[in-house]
Parts: C-alpha cells; sequence; structure tokens
C-alpha cells in the first residue's frame, strides 16, 4: 500500500518526475562529460564530446524543466484539471528515450537518434498546446511557440551536427529560446512572487506590473536573440544586445528585488534574471573586443550561470510551494544556490586560466553538478511523498 501511494503522490503533479529526472540527468551528464571531454572515458554517440555536453544540457536536461514547470502551471493558468498519472509516465519514458538514443546514435543511426529525441519537445508542445487551446487561454500559446522553437533548434543541431560535424547556428537558436522562456515566465513569476511576499509583510511598493515597457524590453530581446543567432559577430548585434541588456535591468529594476533580499528563494530569481541582462552587455563587448572577453566566458555566463540559477530557482520554489512546504530557503537551498554560482564563474574564469584551464573546468563542473546532486537528495522525499499539508 506504501509503494502504491508513494507512485500516486510521485505521478500528482508534472513537477515531482521532472524535476527529478532533469536534476539526476544534469549532474550524471556533467560527471560524464568532464572525463569525456578530457578523454579518458568514450560513449557510442555520433556526437563530438563538445556537442553531447551541450545537447545533454539545453535540449536533455533544460526541456523537462520546462515541462515540470508549464504542466504544473498550465492548470492555473487554464482552470482545467492537473495533468497525472499515464501522461506524465509516457511522456518521461519519450524522454527517457531520447537521452539513450543521442548518448548510442553511433550505434542505433543519425536519423533514428533525432526522431527519437526530438518526440518529447513535440509532444511536450501538443500535450500544453491543447491545454491552452481547449480552455481558449491565447496568450499562453507564446510559451508553446518557444517550445517549438526549442524543438526546431535541436532538428537543426542534428542537421549541423552530420553535415558540418559540429553545431554551430541551432546552439545559439536554442539558448536564445531558452533564455527568451525566462524572460518570459521569470518575468511573470519573479514580480508576482515578490508581490505576495512584501504584500505578507504590510508593504505598500509594490513590483510595477506588466505593461508596455515590459512588452518592448521583450520584442527588442528577442529581435537582439535574432540577431545574435544569425550574425554572432556583427556590430550591429553587439548594439541590440548592449539594449536588451540595458531594457532588461531596467525592467528588473521595477520588481523591488532587494527589497525581498532576506529571502533567498525569491532573491536567487532576481539575481538569475539580472545574469541575463549582464549576459547581453557581456556577449556585446565579447563581439566588439574579443580579444578582451573571452566569447565563451561570455556564453557561459548565461549558460551555467542564467539557466542554472533559474532552474534551480524555479524547482526549489516550485516544488516546495505545491507540496505545502513554507516559501523559506533553508541551508539546502542556500548551498544549491552558492554551489551552482560558484561552478558558473569557475566555468567563466577557466579560459583566462592558462595552464589551470583544465583543472577550473573540472572544479566547475564538479561543483555544478553537485548543486543538481544536491536538489535530487534534498528533495527526492519531497518529490516522492505527500503534501506537508496533508500527511495522509
Amino acid at each position: 500500500m506504501t509503494n502504491i501511494a508513494g507512485r500516486g503522490h510521485f505521478l500528482s503533479g508534472a513537477f515531482r518526475p521532472f524535476f527529478l529526472l532533469a536534476a539526476l540527468w544534469m549532474a550524471g551528464s556533467i560527471l560524464i562529460w568532464v572525463p569525456l571531454y578530457m578523454g579518458h572515458v568514450e560513449l557510442p554517440t555520433a556526437f563530438a564530446p563538445r556537442d553531447w555536453h551541450i545537447h545533454a544540457m539545453l535540449f536533455g536536461g533544460v526541456p523537462p524543466i520546462i515541462a515540470g514547470f508549464t504542466l504544473t502551471a498550465v492548470s492555473s493558468w487554464t482552470g482545467r484539471p492537473t495533468i497525472t498519472g499515464r501522461p506524465l509516465v509516457l511522456l518521461a519514458l519519450i524522454w527517457l528515450a531520447g537521452r539513450i538514443a543521442v548518448s548510442a546514435s553511433a550505434l542505433i543511426g543519425l536519423v533514428p537518434a533525432a526522431l527519437i529525441d526530438l518526440a518529447f519537445p513535440l509532444a511536450l508542445a501538443a500535450l500544453l498546446g491543447r491545454e491552452v487551446v481547449l480552455a481558449g487561454n491565447w496568450r499562453n500559446l507564446r510559451v508553446v511557440g518557444l517550445i517549438l522553437v526549442l524543438a526546431l533548434a535541436d532538428a537543426g543541431f542534428h542537421a549541423e551536427a552530420a553535415i558540418n560535424g559540429l553545431a554551430d547556428v541551432s546552439i545559439r537558436a536554442a539558448l536564445s529560446a531558452v533564455l527568451l522562456l525566462i524572460l518570459l515566465m521569470g518575468g511573470r513569476i519573479t514580480p508576482a512572487f515578490t508581490r505576495n511576499w512584501l504584500k505578507a509583510r504590510g508593504e505598500t511598493r509594490l513590483p510595477a506590473a506588466f505593461d508596455r515597457f515590459d512588452a518592448a524590453a521583450m520584442v527588442v530581446s528577442g529581435l537582439a536573440f535574432l540577431a545574435w543567432t544569425i550574425a554572432p559577430t556583427w556590430v550591429g548585434t553587439a548594439v541590440a544586445l548592449g539594449l536588451a541588456g540595458l531594457l532588461t535591468a531596467a525592467r528588473l529594476a521595477r520588481w523591488r528585488g532587494l527589497a525581498a533580499r532576506a529571502e533567498p528563494l525569491l532573491l536567487v530569481l532576481h539575481v538569475a534574471i539580472g545574469s541575463v541582462a549582464l549576459g547581453f552587455v557581456v556577449e556585446a563587448l565579447a563581439i566588439l573586443w574579443p580579444a578582451v572577453i573571452d566569447p565563451t566566458a561570455a556564453l557561459h555566463l548565461w549558460t551555467a550561470g542564467s539557466v542554472g540559477l533559474m532552474v534551480l530557482g524555479v524547482m526549489t520554489r516550485v516544488s516546495r510551494g505545491h507540496t505545502g512546504r513554507p516559501l523559506a530557503a533553508g541551508r539546502l537551498e542556500l548551498a544549491i544556490y552558492g554551489l551552482v554560482s560558484v561552478g558558473a564563474l569557475l566555468r567563466m574564469a577557466a579560459p583566462y586560466a592558462g595552464g589551470a584551464y583544465y583543472h577550473l573546468i573540472g572544479c566547475a563542473g564538479l561543483l555544478w553538478a553537485a548543486a543538481f546532486l544536491a536538489f535530487a537528495a534534498g528533495y527526492a522525499g519531497i518529490l516522492t511523498g505527500p503534501r506537508a499539508d496533508r500527511p495522509l
């Protein structure tokens, strides 16, 4: 009976299986990639080690986190029943099949691997899109659209890797889609959560509501990402990125993040959005002065920094909130945020480390993996068990 009840809890919301699976995959793939990158191990994959690593992060680890968040939130967006049970099992199996297919693509062939891999984002977009359309909740089709962009980038990744040996344009397209999702969804939940926290403490100065300024900042950010995807070294791209960074920073300043600094569960979301804004500026500087600002370091500010912080911030917040636990960070959460932040900083510093480059790469990977392992270990009981406010 206990096992049956445990399975029931685990499949009672999409965040439960997908956050746990994603955390284990993020940590495990990094722990595989470090020795793979250094030539100590091999995988039967048709991808180059660099591409396998990038694909494992952007198309293997991030999409299930998107699934966990959006399929949990869609019921509140639409008023429809929460997606539970068998659809989640099927979607998780499709995701797992994609991870195996990509890692064994040298054995099963490039085309079968690509088709199996693409099944997950397409299935997620279809399931989410069905809920949105049935409820007539048209504005959230933007989220579905960005998931489809990510799927298209994934298809491009497979094509580029097969034709050229290494992916290029598709990597920037995928990262752009993920960062736009962060700006879109993070730009919705960060001020909303902060507003609720401040109101509960009697504050009257609250974060600004979404308005035309936010919409303009999103449009400029989207255009900047488009320019960066197509023409990553063009001076005009640097200008667009710099402008997007300034507008994103101004948008963030309206959300009263400093007023909520006492709660790390909130502050981490503000810092993640702030790192996206900083990433725009650093990437622009890398275009203008590549001899001074290493483009790889700039890129990892977004990947290891912005994406890492945001997904862990969302995973901890959503997991606590949807299982009836206090919305307050403890030592575990502080350790998770600290590990991923230091890991990101070391990864950014590696290109400037000279002979210590590989040591910093290894340390950065271990710290980043440790953050996701800490989440998996610390939240496994939360994600598989009953709500704290309804233990029976």
